[in-house]
């Protein structure tokens, strides 16, 4: 698993307008990366819907907000249009970079066992090292406390 003050696992991915995104191309900047298990589902929709809603803050601190889960670009584009979301969202079909971060996992549900995205967030510092680790989110105010940590860390 990885820790606060390892360097982020750079990776290249499809973004949901059909560019290519790299994770090292943003060396200088802040970078909230936020792990979900699947589009359009109630806690990732609520979860995307509320880092939209802060988009603007987030971007006059310095940050990039991406979201990533194993959904196709296919996927992204009507997540994105069906909820008027503003937060760029990589495809991880191979699950590449979900199981170099440690947010595949197993898990439990109704006793039934299968393997999925543990809901989870980066913050990814200037020089891309892992600033803080939000692990097991629990999505109603987690978009704040975010927001809170990047202006916290812009100030540094």
């Amino acid at each position: 698993m990885l820790e606060v003050g390892d360097k982020a696992p750079d990776f290249t991915a499809p973004l949901d307008d059909g560019s290519s995104f790299k994770l090292g191309k943003l060396k200088g900047a802040l970078v909230v990366l936020y792990f979900y298990p699947k589009d359009d589902t109630s806690g990732c929709t609520s979860e995307a819907k509320d880092f939209t809603a802060l988009a603007s803050e987030f971007a006059a601190a310095g940050a990039r907000v991406i979201g990533l889960s194993p959904d196709s670009v296919a996927q992204h584009v009507k997540f994105k249009a069906k909820h008027g979301l503003d937060v760029a969202l990589v495809a991880d079909e191979d699950r590449s970079i979900v199981e170099r971060y440690g947010v595949w996992v197993e898990k439990s549900m109704y006793g039934r066992k299968y393997m999925g995205v543990e809901r989870t967030t980066f913050l990814i510092d200037a020089k891309g090292r892992i600033a803080r680790i939000w692990p097991k989110v629990k999505v109603p105010g987690h978009a704040a406390a975010v927001l809170a940590a990047v202006l916290e860390l812009a100030k540094a």
